[in-house]
C-alpha cells in the first residue's frame, strides 16, 4: 500500500462521496455517519440494488446529484419517489458503473458479491480513495485489481473490520519486518455445534450472528467460516504477504479485530467493540480519525478474552480457500462464484447448510484452472462457475 503525501494532507473542503450499495448494512452505516456530520460531505451518488424505499429516503435527506437502482424494473418507482427533488434518477448495471465513474473524492464500494466488481474498478480508474467493503473484488480479481490501483494512483482502504485492523497496525514502510498477520474470527453462531447438528440448521439460525449485525449473505459466510477464507485471500493481495504468513484464530468476543506479529516478537492488535461504524469511519475519514457513536470498549466489564484454533473438519471452507490461493489463477474466482450461488440456494431452501461447501468443492472440481489476465477472463470464469453451481442445486 503506497500512501502519498497528497493523501496525507488534511481536507480543507467537504469530501465529495459516492456510496455504492447505500441501502445494505455497510452502506446504511456509512449513511448514518454522514448524517451525523452533513456539513463535512457532499454526496455525488447513491446506488442500491432494488430497495427503492430506503434509497429514496436516503436521497431526500442527503441530496445526491444522482440516485441509481440496479434493477431496471424499479426505475419508475424511484423516479416517482424522487419527483420534484431535483435529483437525477437512473437504473441498470451500466448506470451503477456510471455512478462509480462520477467525480467523487471517496467511494464506498459496498455492493455485495461480484456485482460490485465493475463499479469498484470504475472508481479505481479515476484514482479515487476507495473504501472497500466488497471482499469479492479481491477474491475474484485480486491481481487485476491491485495492478489497476497502482496504475491509476488510487488508494484502497479496507473496511472489513479485520483488514481495517491490520491496515491500522501494518508497517507499510518495512513489510519485511512482519512475520505474520493474524485474522481473528468470531466463529459464527455454530462454533461449538457438531456437524450432525449443523446439517439441520435453518437460514434463520444461520443469519443470527452472535456479535455483528450484517446482511444475510455475509452472515451465512460467517456461519460456514467461508468469510474468513475469502478474507485470507483478500489479505494476501492487500498486504503482500505469503499465504503461510496468514493465520486465522477464533476469538468469540470479537474485541480483538486482528493482529500483526513482527520479527522482534512484538504483536500489535487493534481492539474495539463490534460495530461496523468504527472501521467505516476510519476509511471515511482517512488519514484523519472521526468521532463515532460506537460503544466504547470496557475491558474491565468484558473480563477475559479467549482464543482457539478453528476446527478444519467442521469448517472445511478454510481448507478450500487456502487451496485456491495456492492454485491461483481462476481458482479463487470459482470459489467465490460457487459460494454465492450455494448461499443463495441455502437461503432459498433448496439445499442444507452443509451442502454449501459441498457444492463449492464440486464446482471447483469441474472447472480446470486457467490464467486470469483481463476483466473478461474474470467474468467468463465467474459465469461458468455460477452455471455449474446452479446445476448442482437442482
Amino acid at each position: 500500500m503506497v500512501v502519498t503525501e497528497a493523501h496525507r494532507k488534511v481536507d480543507t473542503e467537504p469530501r465529495r462521496v459516492t456510496i455504492l450499495g447505500s441501502t445494505g448494512s455497510v452502506g446504511s452505516n456509512t449513511v448514518d455517519l454522514i448524517e451525523r456530520a452533513p456539513d463535512n460531505y457532499v454526496i455525488e451518488a447513491l446506488t442500491a440494488n432494488r430497495n427503492v424505499e430506503d434509497l429514496a429516503r436516503q436521497a431526500l435527506k442527503l441530496k445526491p446529484r444522482v440516485a441509481v437502482v440496479a434493477d431496471p424494473a424499479c426505475y419508475s418507482a424511484l423516479k416517482q419517489a424522487l419527483s420534484g427533488s431535483g435529483i437525477d434518477v437512473a437504473a441498470g448495471a451500466d448506470a451503477v458503473a456510471d455512478a462509480a465513474s462520477r467525480p467523487a473524492d471517496w467511494v464506498m464500494a459496498s455492493i455485495v458479491g461480484t456485482a460490485g466488481l465493475i463499479p469498484t474498478l470504475k472508481a479505481v480508474e479515476r484514482g479515487a480513495i476507495v473504501g472497500l467493503a466488497n471482499k469479492e473484488c479481491l477474491v475474484s480479481a485480486g491481481e487485476l485489481m491491485m495492478c489497476e490501483i497502482k496504475r491509476c494512483g488510487a488508494t484502497l482502504i479496507p473496511v472489513d473490520s479485520e483488514h481495517s485492523a491490520i491496515f491500522q497496525i501494518f508497517d507499510f514502510d518495512a513489510p519485511d519486518k512482519v512475520r505474520r498477520i493474524i485474522l481473528t474470527a468470531s466463529g459464527g453462531p455454530f462454533r461449538q455445534m457438531s456437524s450432525a447438528d449443523m446439517a439441520t440448521v435453518t437460514p434463520e439460525q444461520a443469519v443470527d450472528h452472535p456479535n455483528w449485525d450484517m446482511g444475510a449473505k455475509i452472515s451465512i459466510d460467517s456461519a460456514t467460516m467461508m468469510n474468513k477464507g475469502l478474507e485470507l485471500i483478500e489479505a494476501y493481495h492487500l498486504f503482500g504477504v505469503e499465504e503461510q504468513q496468514i493465520d486465522i484464530l477464533v476469538h468469540p468476543q470479537s474485541v480483538v479485530h486482528s493482529m500483526v506479529d513482527y520479527v522482534d516478537g512484538s504483536v500489535l492488535a487493534q481492539l474495539g467493540t463490534p460495530d461496523m461504524r468504527t472501521p467505516i469511519s476510519y476509511a471515511l475519514g482517512w488519514p484523519n480519525r472521526l468521532e463515532t457513536p460506537a460503544a466504547r470498549l470496557n475491558l474491565e466489564e468484558i473480563g477475559s478474552l479467549t482464543f482457539e484454533a478453528p476446527d478444519p473438519v467442521r469448517f472445511p471452507a478454510l481448507r478450500l480457500a487456502r487451496e485456491c490461493l495456492a492454485l491461483g489463477g481462476s481458482a479463487p474466482t470459482v470459489l467465490n462464484a460457487a459460494n454465492e450461488i450455494a448461499v443463495e440456494g441455502f437461503l432459498g431452501g433448496k439445499i442444507g447448510f452443509l451442502d454449501i461447501i459441498r457444492i463449492v468443492e464440486m464446482t471447483l472440481g469441474k472447472i480446470p484452472g486457467s490464467r486470469i489476465e483481463t476483466l473478461e477472463d474474470v467474468l467468463s470464469v465467474d459465469l461458468e462457475a455460477r452455471k455449474i453451481s446452479r446445476d448442482f442445486l437442482e
